[in-house]
C-alpha cells in the first residue's frame, strides 16, 4: 500500500501527536511562516509524492487562522503530488452555520466545505457535527465519528440510580437517546430558543427530572449559556444536581468560571477534539485512538461505520490494528 504521512497545523499538535503514536508513525514537520503583511505561508517538511496525506487540524479559535493554515497545507500537499489528501478535522466549527434562518445570511458550513474541496481535499474525517445535514455540504466523502462510547465509558460502572440523561434542546434529543441507551438510563430534553450567540431561553423540559440527578449531554459547549439556562430550569423542576458531558469543550469567555463554580454541577467531562481549557478539575477523555483507527481503516479500504456497530463502552475505544512506518 502507499505510504502514509501525517501533518498537523498549530491548532492542536498534542492530539495529532497522540494519533500518530496510536498509528505507529511519526508526525511530519510543517514550517509555517508569517510575512510582514500578515500573510501565511506553509511548507511541508516530508515527501508527499504518491503518498496518502492526513492533515490534522480542528477549527478552533482563532478559527480563521486555523482554517487558513489547513487550506494552505492542503494546497501544499496537492502541489507536492500527494495521492490522497484527507483533512482530519476533529472539530468543524462552521457546522453551526448550517441553514438560512434570516434574510441575506451566509451559510458558512457549506462555503468552508467547498473551500476544502477546491483546495484539494479528497476526504474528510470529523467528529460530532453540530448538525447532521452539514455532512451533505461536502462534495467529497466524509467519515463522521462519534464520541458517545468514549463519554459513556467515563460514567459506566458508577451508581446511576435516579439519573436521567438530559439534552439541552430537542434537536440533540436523538443523540442523547443513543447515549442514554448505552448507560441504560431514561432521557429528557429541553425546549430551547436561541436569541443570540450567547443568549438562549429554555422554557420547558420534556421528561421526568424531579428528584433525579441530571447527566447533561451536549455536542459543544462554548460560552456555557445553554447549560446554565438548562440548569436553572432543572433546579426549578426539582432536579437534585448535574454532571455535564460534551464532545467539543471550547469553554470560551467566562464559561469556565460560570460552570466551575455552579452549585448544581458535580463534574464536567469532555474530549480532546479541541485543546483543553485551563481548568484542572475538567475531565478530558481522549479520542486519539478513534481517529487513529479511522485513519487505519481508510488507508486499508475498510469500513468506518462498523467501528460503531453495537457500541459497547465496557470495551473502551477500538485500538488501531495497522502499524505504519514512513
Amino acid at each position: 500500500m502507499r505510504e502514509i504521512v501525517v501533518f498537523s497545523g498549530s491548532a492542536h499538535r498534542a492530539l495529532a501527536s497522540a494519533i500518530c503514536d496510536s498509528l505507529g508513525v511519526g508526525l511530519s514537520s510543517v514550517e509555517l511562516t508569517r510575512f510582514s503583511n500578515d500573510c501565511l505561508q506553509v511548507q511541508l517538511q516530508a515527501n508527499c509524492r504518491q503518498r496518502d496525506v492526513y492533515i490534522v487540524q480542528p477549527l478552533v479559535p482563532p478559527t480563521q487562522e486555523a482554517l487558513m493554515e489547513l487550506l494552505l497545507m492542503v494546497d501544499a500537499a496537492k502541489g507536492a503530488s500527494a495521492s490522497q489528501i484527507t483533512a482530519v478535522i476533529p472539530h468543524y466549527a462552521y457546522a453551526r452555520s448550517d441553514k438560512k434562518d434570516a434574510s441575506r445570511i451566509s451559510i458558512g458550513g457549506r462555503l468552508v466545505a467547498d473551500l476544502l474541496a477546491t483546495a484539494g481535499v479528497t476526504r474528510v474525517i470529523t467528529m460530532t457535527l453540530h448538525a447532521p445535514q452539514v455532512h451533505g455540504f461536502f462534495s467529497v466523502p466524509v467519515d463522521h465519528l462519534t464520541a458517545l462510547g468514549v463519554l459513556a465509558e467515563h460514567f459506566r460502572g458508577r451508581d446511576l440510580a435516579d439519573t436521567v440523561v438530559v439534552s439541552p434542546d430537542l434537536g440533540n434529543a436523538k443523540t442523547a437517546t443513543q447515549f442514554a441507551r448505552l448507560l441504560g438510563l431514561p432521557v429528557a430534553a429541553g425546549s430551547k430558543q436561541r436569541l443570540a450567540d450567547d443568549r438562549v431561553v429554555i422554557d420547558a423540559v420534556v421528561g421526568e427530572v424531579e428528584g433525579k440527578h441530571a447527566l447533561i449531554l451536549d455536542d459543544e459547549i462554548a460560552t456555557g449559556g445553554s447549560i446554565l439556562e438548562l440548569l436553572d430550569k432543572l433546579k426549578e423542576l426539582g432536579c437534585t444536581g448535574a454532571s455535564v458531558a460534551c464532545t467539543h469543550g471550547l469553554f470560551v469567555g467566562k464559561a469556565v468560571s460560570r460552570l466551575r463554580d455552579h452549585p448544581m454541577i458535580d463534574e464536567v467531562v469532555t474530549t480532546d477534539t479541541v485543546p483543553p481549557a485551563d481548568w484542572p478539575e475538567l475531565k478530558v477523555r481522549s479520542v486519539a485512538t478513534l481517529f487513529a483507527e479511522a485513519i487505519s481503516r481508510v488507508h486499508a479500504g475498510e469500513s468506518i461505520s462498523s467501528m460503531f456497530d453495537g457500541v459497547d463502552p465496557t470495551l473502551g475505544p477500538p485500538q488501531p490494528r495497522l502499524p505504519f512506518s514512513v
